[in-house]
């Protein structure tokens, strides 16, 4: 059965990267896939017989535990094939409703878990397509699909006979012999149609079906707009381009070739493409006219415009949260989160909020005093902050990022991650070349533990291209098992950078590397998985501490140990020199009323959003409002503005949740303190043991609090978050 949180996060969007302080990106919601090893492609008995062959209901075959066939899937053949997994599916729900012997956990939990493999298989594949390869003729097919999928989970989730069985297991599970992971697997199921309105009057639970699939065209509609949003672009001279790095400059040049452009180079509408100008250029008037077609993608009137679609989905919210008992849609989604009540989220935020604010200040102080020393007659706005953070940082601490980018090759930072996951944890990654892939950018490696069996398979996608959601995240495409046998987890990493010119290493920031090394930590968490049920696997945890273990991966990228071996000039083939590195590391806190701020505001307006009850909502006007109550610093926007935060409004997945970068935070950084402390640092062997034992391997078979007090002997500590940060205590 596939993993739900509910219904409508089965198709949970996938957004961008970060800094230091905030998000890197975005972990989908883990669809549970299946498959098993075989000799061919073949089809599941029970599927429809006109389905046979159809790619992509086919099991996953072939070498490596078995691989979807990519190759092979074309957009026509989604609608037949997800409506056949879904009676398949029906049909399996009905073989557990007829058996009339109590219910047990051997014949109403297991047969769960081995439900709706077909259906898994299916929207794995159909989930690809909707991030990486998003035609117009693919989203004619979503706009069918979307619906009917959320119908058909609601009908599982919401089945009042089904709901009474998995019950009656959860009543009896401390006295039934249960395993502690079976007992767990029973809280989870009880959770899971509990929260999805099983339990409900069926009036109530017919308009909350009703109430999902509307979400669910309104998602669609709100990440089409964004995506069109996206793929526009600004033309700039070659003048407009002066400041930018070479490798910068050189992908401006690309995407205005790509685009038949008569003009020297095009920045994409993208944040990988709009940071770095707005970062590096010195014409002021082209970064203002960047920085507004980027800060209003979704708000700019028209076809386009996502304001209306997030004012019907935040009425929508409050309805369904109050059939089912809650008083927002905030105190909903929390109340199976690490953090529990949304007050507590708010406690946390606002506990940051002021000194975050309040270093905010102090660094536009220090960019105005630059720009008023260079005679530069300006006062700070927007557009003019990260050029000014930059000079600030080259003042204060004598250091150009920039500096770092040609030792930041690409392919080296793939090979860094891959060298300190074997460093950490025993695992070795082998390219192979037998694997149907999606599209020719992307490229898969098996991997394999010091024992040398395979725990994984890694797909890593790392180019932009039309159709693919801008970011970078982390897909889960088949969870590691031992209930149906030994099954390993296939991942994937996704990014959009652009190629540069033909023969030449991609150079990336080290902001990208960390991001790198961010969603590499989610693709780890799923891959030393070590549970029996796939429904507790991985990456399948709750949404604020899923960040956890992919913000701790942040740590290793500066390193001594990583940076002499992979951190190389792409020509001369030298290790970035130690004074960068200690310049680098010096400057940790460099910037961090920014990095705080501009997550913060976006977190406290989803979670303010999501508390206001049922009044009717004008985003724009909301956004400014609140805004202004948290007297937010007038030369920061919000990371994510109201009419494009997909994180919110392209699927439920990180709704009245974006908090939980933070939360997460805090566990990582007190994590973090206790590998400084450790005597081997960073590669302490006895403190990654300890980690992977305790924690990555783990996924939700254990409650997450209590993973962290196995790893750390107690409760995370608050303080950590604002040593890390740089705040006072």
């Amino acid at each position: 059965m596939v993993r739900r949180l509910l219904p409508s996060d089965w198709f949970a969007g996938s957004m961008g990267p970060g800094a230091n302080a905030r998000p890197r990106g975005e972990l989908p919601v883990q669809r549970r896939t299946f498959l098993a090893a075989g000799a061919a492609a073949t089809v599941l008995p029970g599927v429809a017989g006109a389905q046979v062959g159809n790619p992509v209901l086919a099991k996953w075959t072939g070498p490596h535990g078995g691989v979807a066939a990519f190759d092979k899937v074309r957009v026509a053949d989604f609608r037949p094939a997800i409506e056949a997994a879904i009676a398949e599916h029906d049909r399996e729900i009905t073989a557990i409703l007829a058996d009339k012997r109590p219910p047990n956990f051997a014949n109403t939990l297991a047969p769960l878990e081995r439900s709706g493999r077909a259906l898994d298989r299916a929207t794995t594949v159909y989930g690809v397509f909707s991030g990486t390869l998003s035609t117009p003729e693919f989203r004619d097919v979503e706009k069918e699909l979307d619906p009917k999928l959320s119908a058909h989970y609601d009908a599982v989730n919401q089945n009042p006979a089904l709901y009474e069985r998995v019950k009656a297991v959860y009543a009896t599970r401390q006295t039934a012999g249960l395993t502690p992971e079976q007992q767990r697997l029973a809280w989870f199921y009880w959770k899971t149609f509990d929260r999805a309105g099983a339990g409900l009057a069926p009036a109530a639970r017919a308009r909350v079906v009703a109430i999902n699939q509307q979400l669910s065209t309104l998602f669609n509609r709100f990440n089409e707009n964004l995506l069109a949003d996206e793929e526009t672009f600004s033309e700039v001279t070659t003048a407009q381009m002066a400041g930018l790095p070479p490798s910068v400059v050189d992908a401006a040049k690309a995407s205005a070739v790509e685009r038949k452009l008569s003009a020297a180079g095009a920045i994409v509408n993208t944040r990988s493409s709009v940071e770095p100008y707005l970062s590096y250029a010195t014409d002021r008037a082209s970064r203002e006219r960047i920085w507004r077609k980027f800060v209003n993608r979704g708000d700019n009137g028209g076809a386009h415009d996502n304001n209306a679609i997030i004012r019907d989905i935040l009425k929508l919210r409050v309805e369904r949260a109050r059939l089912k008992g809650f008083a927002t849609h905030a105190h909903w989604r929390l109340d199976d989160a690490m953090a529990k009540t949304p007050e507590a989220a708010m406690a946390l935020m606002e506990k940051v909020w002021g000194p975050a604010v309040q270093r905010v200040h102090e660094e536009v102080a220090d960019m105005q005093a630059i720009a008023n020393r260079e005679g530069a007659r300006i006062t700070i706005e927007p557009w003019d902050y990260r050029f000014y953070a930059e000079k600030v940082r080259a003042a204060k601490y004598d250091l150009d990022l920039n500096e770092a980018r040609p030792y930041m090759q690409l392919e080296k930072m793939r090979e860094a991650m891959f060298w300190t996951a074997g460093q950490l944890h025993g695992l070795t990654f082998a390219q192979v070349h037998d694997i149907p892939v999606h599209h020719p950018d992307v490229r898969t490696w098996e991997v394999r533990n010091g024992a040398g069996a395979q725990v994984g398979v890694w797909y890593f996608d790392p180019f932009a291209r039309g159709g693919k959601r801008s970011g970078a995240w982390m897909n889960q495409y088949r969870s590691q098992e031992k209930f149906e046998g030994p099954i390993v987890a296939v991942v994937s990493n996704n990014c959009n950078f652009v190629e540069g010119a033909a023969g030449q290493p991609v150079l990336i920031s080290w902001d990208d590397a960390t991001t790198l090394f961010h969603e590499f930590g989610h693709a780890v968490h799923g891959m030393l998985s070590a549970v029996n049920y796939p429904s507790l696997s991985g990456t399948a945890v709750q949404r604020d501490y899923v960040e956890f273990p992919s913000q701790l991966n942040e740590h290793w990228l500066p390193t001594r140990q990583v940076l002499n071996r992979f951190a190389l000039h792409y020509q001369t083939g030298r290790p970035i020199p130690t004074a960068l590195v200690d310049k680098i590391k010096k400057a940790e806190k460099f910037n961090q009323g920014f990095d705080t701020v501009e997550f913060l505001a976006s977190a406290l307006i989803d979670m303010k959003l999501h508390l206001a009850g049922d009044v009717t909502i004008d985003p724009d006007a909301f956004e400014r409002t609140e805004l202004a109550k948290l007297n937010m610093p007038r030369e920061i926007v919000m990371r994510h503005r109201t009419p494009q935060f997909g994180h919110v409004f392209s699927s439920d997945g990180y709704s009245a949740g974006y908090y939980s970068y933070l939360w997460a935070d805090v566990l990582t950084a007190d994590c973090a303190e206790a590998f400084g402390a450790a005597p081997g640092g960073f590669f302490d062997k006895a403190t990654a043991d300890r980690l992977r034992r305790t924690i990555l391997s783990r996924g939700n078979s254990i409650e997450p609090a209590q993973q962290f007090r196995d790893f750390r002997g107690r409760d995370p500590d608050p303080a950590a978050l604002m040593r890390k940060r740089g705040f006072p205590v």
